[in-house]
């Protein structure tokens, strides 16, 4: 056994450890929401007749997957250095608590309820964007959101959230070849709190990577978070109307940005990704399967808008982003599924 594949072994325990961790504490956080009054109560139908099975198995899928990945040299082995386990564990309360607050909305089904900090947002917002995503306390519009929002993905996702949003960083490695990324110059869209952003700086140091997102507290709490980096700029922008010129990009690329985005918008955000950037430049996106993707998990894709407040998902799940994408002028892209994800480029 080579080197190389040697490390892959401690890479995927470390993952897989993780993964039990986060899938502990939704369990945690599911057995206490089911004490809400009126909250649903057993095992989900589409979780039925071997599908969890199916989703077991390609969770280890997509945690090989990336520990190959690593050991071979596509991106750092420092994408998986883990948060302060003090900061985590301090955060657990919050999130339990959010949760009960989170259920309570959903059995009441208020999607606009929010607090005075994020109605103070709300004016300057696309119409789409002033809701409770998933349920959560003030959408996307406070800190309050912000701090808790990615442990939240992961729990959901049993800890595969980050190795989901590292599926990005293999086609940038093969557009732009082994460099450090010196003298090129990314955007990202949607990049919420910053995971991702990290994970893309960590694999290209030295490229400028401007970071965009609609909320000010989630750019405010990204650019904490990655103050260890430089050549990062931070802009708040409607990914749909960008404030920069004609073909300024090598690079153009989001995570988890369209599935919660209306048609119309979709097309805009692709036309403009199009606009900035530059001739024979990459474009990229990290999104939600898709129906057409894996039809044993379609009435998991039905689920999911009812469950987690998703208005535009049934749409996106049902019309493909590659087509699109090709509407948009891009290029035909690329696919490649991760568990409940996929890369287009």
């Amino acid at each position: 056994m080579s080197a190389k594949n040697f490390l892959e072994i401690p890479l995927f325990a470390y993952s897989a450890a993780r993964t039990a961790a986060y899938t502990a504490e939704f369990g945690l956080l599911n057995r206490l929401a089911r004490l809400v009054p009126g909250s649903r109560r057993g095992t989900p139908p589409e979780l039925e007749a071997g599908v969890a099975d199916s989703l077991r198995e390609e969770v280890l899928a997509l945690l090989r997957a990336d520990a190959h990945a690593i050991a071979q040299g596509v991106y750092p082995p420092s994408v998986l250095r883990p948060e302060s386990p003090r900061e985590h564990v301090m955060r657990l309360p919050r999130l339990l608590w959010d949760g009960i607050s989170l259920q309570l909305r959903r059995n009441r089904g208020r999607t606009t309820e929010f607090s005075e900090e994020a109605r103070e947002r709300l004016a300057a917002k696309p119409r789409y964007y002033r809701r409770n995503f998933h349920f959560q306390t003030d959408g996307y519009l406070s800190a309050h959101s912000a701090e808790l929002y990615e442990h939240q993905v992961e729990m959901l996702f049993s800890g595969t959230a980050d190795a989901m949003r590292r599926l990005i960083l293999k086609p940038l490695r093969e557009r732009f070849g082994e460099g450090d990324g010196q003298g090129l110059r990314f955007l990202e869209l949607a990049a919420g709190a910053g995971t991702a952003t990290r994970f893309v700086r960590l694999a290209f140091p030295k490229a400028k990577i401007v970071v965009t997102d609609l909320s000010e507290p989630y750019l405010k709490l990204a650019r904490e978070r990655l103050r260890e980096f430089d050549h990062l700029d931070f802009m708040e922008a409607d990914a749909a109307a960008l404030p920069f010129q004609d073909a300024s990009f090598d690079a153009v690329f989001s995570v988890f940005l369209f599935h919660e985005l209306p048609l119309d918008a979709r097309q805009a955000v692709l036309a403009e990704s199009r606009r900035v950037l530059k001739p024979g430049g990459f474009h990229g996106l990290v999104d939600s399967i898709q129906s057409h993707d894996h039809p044993p998990y379609a009435p998991l894709l039905e689920r999911f808008p009812v469950d987690f407040h998703e208005p535009y998902y049934r749409d996106y799940a049902a019309r493909p982003i590659e087509q699109l994408v090709e509407a948009a002028g891009l290029p035909r892209p690329r696919v490649e599924r991760g568990f409940f994800s996929k890369v287009v480029f």
